[in-house]
């Protein structure tokens, strides 16, 4: 299928998120998607755009937090002060395409109110003029929790509703672990034909350590790395030392865990018996593979099988 929007990865749950979003552009519902800074939620919401019956025309893009502040009013302002028209200005400009509010947790309550009125009637306002029927697609974005925001106040339970129709939950980078490599050569191949520049090599230690990484800015924060690495390092071979010193310090205090221990604590015999069970499931009972599989020698697991009393 053509990746209209370049969004590279196999790990399940972005093939989920790609499946739905890609079921729902066809549609017109309203789509709601979450995920933490720089895991792709504008990619998306161009992905399902360029791939709806509206993509003749261009998606408006815009970014709540940066609305005009003037819905606050002064205190000398009368009560029939005109609503600002920022919001209705860009629902306007986006007829018959597709509007994406980027950070719509940022929506003040008026303008919360004035998305909510054009969602119940499909018409805006316009200064000085009548209402105006508008065919709008709206497609949503935010980092935060909403159900939050409506908790402390500070979001419509209403408006929320009518934006969760379809939601998608973007998954962050270091539960996607698998898709490090890919992303990295998708982003070095376009670099290299933008810059003009050879894409580096990596030692095996220095792919260890970035897959280690917690890439708090996700797959923004990937794509910069590779920016600065194809200028620092083009034809060269990056090693664990060329690393900038953040990742070599995160990566000498941070142990990547192979076992996370539940908030409600577990039996640890269980554990043990658990796997010992396991182990000889997968070997069908032969004890020295078995032992392997656990990293005993087999005079230590067979302590181990006298002392949970397991028969094979």
């Amino acid at each position: 299928m053509e990746n209209k929007t370049k969004i590279y990865g196999k790990s399940a749950k972005l093939q989920e998120m790609l499946r739905t979003s890609r079921l729902v552009a066809a549609t017109d519902v309203p789509v709601l998607i979450t995920g933490e800074t720089g895991t792709g939620k504008k990619c998306f919401a161009r992905d399902i755009h360029l791939r709806s019956a509206r993509n003749t025309q261009q998606m408006v893009s815009i970014n709540c937090a940066n609305l005009a502040e003037d819905m606050i009013k002064p205190a000398d302002q009368p009560n029939d002060a005109p609503e600002p028209q920022e919001l209705y200005a860009a629902i306007f400009s986006a007829h018959n395409s597709s509007l994406f509010l980027d950070e719509v947790s940022e929506l003040t309550p008026r303008l919360q109110l004035q998305l909510l009125r054009f969602l119940e009637t499909g018409k805006v306002q316009q200064a000085g003029n009548a209402s105006k029927k508008c065919n709008v697609r709206l497609i949503t974005a935010c980092k935060t929790s909403l159900l939050e925001r409506i908790s402390e106040g500070h979001f419509d339970s209403d408006l929320f509703y009518r934006l969760n129709v379809v939601p998608l939950e973007l998954p962050p980078l270091r539960e996607r672990e698998d898709d490090i490599g890919l992303l990295m050569t998708a982003f070095f191949k376009d670099l290299a034909e933008e810059r003009q520049l050879t894409p580096p090599a990596f030692t095996r230690g220095a792919m260890a350590q970035l897959n280690q990484q917690g890439w708090q800015g996700n797959v923004r924060e990937l794509h910069n790395f590779c920016e600065r690495t194809i200028i620092l390092f083009s034809g060269r071979t990056v090693d664990t030392t060329n690393l900038p010193r953040a990742m070599q310090d995160n990566n000498k205090s941070v142990k990547k865990a192979l076992f996370h221990l539940p908030a409600t604590g577990i039996e640890l015999e269980a554990v043990e018996v658990d796997l010992i069970h396991q182990a000889l499931d997968k070997t069908s009972g032969n004890k020295s593979r078995a032992a392997r599989l656990l990293g005993l020698s087999r005079d230590t697991f067979l302590y181990r099988l006298k002392k949970h009393s397991i028969q094979v």
